[in-house]
């Protein structure tokens, strides 16, 4: 227990500055509409019911709000938030130590889901289905299991790769929800939402240059809005322009597209591989990177505007990449 709770006062400060810019009820919460949506009614018919919620699973790439949406949730539901990450539940004591204290109606959430133990699995299927908490005393002829009722609570798991998760622990959850990236539309109302926290006023053609340069992440959104702030600051403008805002971005080597030098890098080795798909290793090799950050931060949001394709022998470039780099077209095919 005692681990979870410095888990839970680091999460606190180092998510501190951006928690402030966060919503905490749906009529602040921009985007994920389908998702907000189908959560209200669900959430509403919990409460009639006087029911905990059903397990919710939310995936997708970093940045998009799962950590938000799991805020957000605790507080329409009235309920405690209590806040983990798989990779600091190494022992099925730290799991026993949260779930025994968590209270009726209490949320937990647990990030990076995809990272818990097969032994860690086995011991939360049963307190997800039957809130009973099974434990093992002993070993050998001696072993004895205890069985422990829990308080009926709600889990929230959060996870980036939701093809990593066991089929078994993936059936577990009640609702399953994919976060999509944001609009350009959608992430200038956000950075100007999160400007008059920060008590700056910013002009809306700025706010869109921000929110077209964020890679459809809110996250990233609201990173540069700080760091073009501090252009602001130093300046000494009350307010913060488009001018000012595409210096700065220009400045951190954000390109319009909202691209960084690692992006640029990883759509020319494709390039120069002329059609032939490159593997995973490859890439993290030749960009000196590390294969979960290729996979994880920098693949999704060139997938999703079709600049790369993922086929069974690796990456390719697309047409569109080749536009991008005002390079010929005119490419070998791939082998499959």
């Amino acid at each position: 227990m005692e681990r979870f709770n410095v888990e839970l006062e680091r999460f606190k400060e180092d998510n501190a500055f951006e928690t402030s810019l966060r919503p905490i009820s749906w009529e602040d919460y921009i985007g994920q509409e389908r998702i907000k949506k189908n959560l209200k009614v669900f959430i509403q018919a919990s409460k009639k019911r006087k029911e905990p919620l059903d397990h919710i699973l939310l995936f997708g790439p970093p940045g998009l709000g799962k950590t938000t949406l799991a805020t957000i949730i605790a507080n329409e539901m009235g309920a405690n938030l209590k806040v983990t990450s798989a990779p600091m539940i190494e022992k099925s004591g730290d799991l026993a130590a949260i779930l025994t204290n968590l209270e009726e109606g209490d949320i937990l959430f647990i990030d990076e889901m995809h990272r818990l133990s097969n032994a860690i699995e086995e011991i939360l299927y049963p307190a997800m289905e039957d809130y009973r908490l099974d434990i093992i005393v002993g070993s050998g002829p001696a072993a004895q299991t205890i069985q422990i009722d829990l308080a009926r609570f709600t889990l929230i798991g959060a996870t980036t790769r939701a093809g990593m998760l066991s089929s078994p622990l993936r059936d577990r959850f009640g609702m399953h929800f994919r976060l999509e990236f944001y609009s350009p539309q959608e992430l200038a109302q956000i950075v100007t939402k999160a400007a008059a926290k920060l008590s700056k006023k910013i002009q809306s053609q700025a706010a869109l240059e921000i929110a077209k340069r964020s890679r459809g992440t809110p996250r990233i959104a609201l990173r540069l809005l700080r760091r073009v702030r501090d252009f602001a600051d130093v300046a000494e403008e009350k307010e913060i322009t488009l001018e000012r805002t595409k210096e700065a971005l220009e400045a951190m080597g954000v390109d319009e597209r909202g691209f960084s030098e690692l992006d640029l890098k990883l759509l020319k080795l494709l390039v120069e591989a002329k059609g032939r798909p490159l593997g995973l290793t490859t890439l993290s090799a030749a960009l000196s990177e590390d294969e979960a950050t290729i996979e994880d931060v920098i693949e999704p949001y060139l997938l999703a505007q079709g600049y790369i394709e993922r086929t069974a022998r690796g990456r390719i470039a697309t047409p569109k990449t080749y536009e991008l780099l005002n390079l010929s077209p005119k490419i070998q095919k791939p082998l499959f």
